[in-house]
């Protein structure tokens, strides 16, 4: 990574290696950097406990017992941290489903860098004004 500083540290969720790769050279040439990456629900889950990101880009269908969403409902016990979910489309029921879980974006693939720099800044926006008013009290 170069010495610029980062925006933020974000965890990709994808199933899909080739994607997986896309989304992390898009998210890094942002500015952010990739703490981890997660290939099933199950992995995500353990890897936003451990990592704490400040942001998780999440796929919605996810190879394993678990999808994005159930995974995201699993985060939600631990962690209140913002998420964009990536869809190979748009169906109306995964996006009531993922709306319970507080989405920052529903964005369907493939995804280009300009489809994702706002709902990341957005993310991270909504992460500070958090962190903000944390401190205030």
């Amino acid at each position: 990574m170069s010495n610029r500083i980062s925006k933020g540290t974000v965890v990709i969720v994808e199933d899909d290696m080739l994607l997986s790769l896309v989304e992390t050279r898009i998210v890094e040439k942002l500015g952010y950097e990739v703490k981890a990456k997660a290939i099933s629900g199950e992995d995500a889950v353990q890897k936003i406990k451990k990592h704490q990101p400040d942001v998780v880009i999440m796929d919605v269908s996810l190879k394993g017992e678990m999808d994005g969403i159930d995974a995201m409902n699993r985060v939600r016990a631990f962690s209140d941290v913002p998420v964009i979910y990536l869809s190979g489309n748009g169906d109306k029921l995964s996006k009531e489903r993922a709306k319970k879980t507080g989405y920052v974006e529903y964005l369907v693939k493939p995804i280009n860098p300009s489809d994702i720099e706002a709902p990341l800044d957005k993310a991270m926006n909504r992460n500070s004004e958090k962190v903000f008013i944390s401190h205030a009290s």
